[in-house]
């Protein structure tokens, strides 16, 4: 082939790929391989997402903790494009979120927040306080004893109602609300102590309370308590400590009562002077009493007889005092009438 046809060859082919559309092959190209990318991207940000989700489940349930939770949210927000300010913000909010959450779960005491899970069981509240008060160990047990009258002088206790000789009724306020529960005495020693389990729909309080002389008209009171608190609002004042706050008030109430009022009419307390042994009672209030006054009665005849025979003695020293004085008067005599024979 000779030069001149080899030109003219070439002259045609470039005329032929001059008239081809390369701009639109080569952008078909383009978009093609941008197609192709993205739906690679979007296999690979699919399979994050459900390694993420996964992560997020098990974090949300127990494991990692808040920290783990507040990293994947801050790693959601990274992939969204946001800044890491931003970024920061999330995983800060996240954080908090899952701390408050798992709270609330331990509070309520299971997962799902109906108590059924395996929750952390918080520990019951035990409560000590004592107070003295200036009256001798019997009138503070009557006046102890004398629940109803607690309503009058107690701030939060607005009801109680006595059943029977063992269980009472009670109303009190607690914040805003009202709870009400049942107490059962199951050991009560006059003067010495009483001892109470109860129960109640929002918490219970077991307990006992006792007595000690520290001088004649001095008596010291120790109330322990045991607090079971029932519910998220229980659970929370729980926390804060507060019904150990309130037991300490109303303990002040009692004292106050007791050295304004109780002190200037003592005779006036009767109070309720039976034995409760394991919730049943095994002398009632008059029988106590009777043994008592006969006590009482003993020890009264006691130093009667004693003080009987003091004088008696003191008696009997004062006849052989006069004897031995009319002993010595007649002695003196004999002798005057031995000196006047003498005389004569």
């Amino acid at each position: 082939m000779t030069e001149q046809a080899r030109t003219n060859g070439a002259g045609a082919v470039g005329g032929l790929v001059k008239d081809l559309p390369t701009d639109r092959l080569l952008q078909e190209t383009r978009d093609l391989l941008t197609a192709l990318g993205e739906r690679a991207l979007d296999r690979v940000g699919t399979k994050l997402g459900d390694a993420t989700d996964k992560l997020s489940d098990y974090a949300e349930n127990g494991g990692g903790g808040p920290g783990l939770a507040g990293a994947l949210a801050g790693g959601r927000s990274l992939a969204e494009g946001r800044s890491a300010v931003r970024s920061a913000l999330d995983t800060g909010l996240a954080q908090a979120k899952e701390k408050t959450r798992q709270t609330a779960k331990n509070l309520l005491g299971g997962r799902d927040g109906k108590g059924g899970g395996r929750g952390r069981k918080l520990k019951v509240t035990n409560i000590v306080e004592s107070i003295e008060v200036g009256v001798p160990v019997s009138v503070a047990y009557n006046q102890w004893t004398q629940f109803q009258d607690f309503p009058g002088f107690m701030k939060k206790v607005e009801r109680v109602e006595q059943e029977s000789e063992t269980e009472l009724d009670w109303k009190a306020q607690i914040f805003l609300s009202h709870r009400t529960w049942k107490s059962t005495v199951t050991e009560q020693v006059p003067d010495e102590r009483i001892v109470w389990r109860s129960e109640g729909e929002k918490g219970r309080v077991d307990g006992a309370v006792t007595f000690h002389e520290v001088t004649p008209d001095l008596t010291k009171i120790l109330l322990v308590l045991q607090y079971h608190p029932q519910g998220l609002f229980e659970h929370t004042g729980n926390l804060w400590r507060a019904q150990g706050r309130r037991a300490r008030l109303e303990l002040k109430h009692f004292q106050r009562h007791v050295m304004t009022e109780t002190i200037l009419h003592q005779d006036e307390v009767r109070g309720w002077r039976g034995e409760v042994l394991d919730g049943e009672v095994v002398r009632g209030d008059e029988e106590v009493r009777e043994e008592e006054a006969q006590d009482q009665d003993t020890e009264d005849r006691a130093d009667t007889g004693t003080d009987t025979g003091t004088e008696d003695a003191e008696a009997a020293d004062t006849d052989t005092d006069t004897e031995d004085d009319e002993y010595d008067q007649n002695d003196g005599d004999d002798q005057d009438d031995e000196q006047a024979d003498s005389g004569r």
